[in-house]
């Protein structure tokens, strides 16, 4: 993943992402969260405390995809709208391509 670790992928804002590196990332989420979920219920402290988490750590995910597309990482907050939010973050990081060069956030992330 050029270079990042899964640590870095999900807690670091800087540089760019491609569409398979978002998916995996967003997939790692996934399970973490059912995972837990399935431990803990969907009630309490512990459950809010992993969806701040897992939030966070989206919202890392979303603003370097956001980056390769040439954007700044303010877009990612568009997730907080509902509905539309979701589906406008999953059709612009997940399906549509990033820059094919270099860009202010950094050079094109490796395959």
């Amino acid at each position: 993943m050029q270079g990042l670790s899964l640590v870095q992928l999900l807690t670091t804002f800087e540089g760019r992402i491609n569409r398979k590196q978002w998916w995996v990332g967003v997939l790692v989420l996934f399970v973490i969260s059912a995972c837990f979920y399935m431990l803990f219920g969907r009630d309490g402290v512990v459950p809010l405390i992993v969806s701040l988490l897992m939030m966070a750590a989206a919202f890392c995910l979303h603003i370097k995809r956001f980056h390769d597309r040439g954007k700044p990482g303010w877009w990612s907050l568009i997730y907080l709208v509902p509905v539309i939010g979701f589906i406008w973050i999953i059709v612009e990081c997940g399906f549509l391509e990033g820059d094919s060069a270099p860009n202010d956030y950094g050079a094109v992330p490796q395959a």
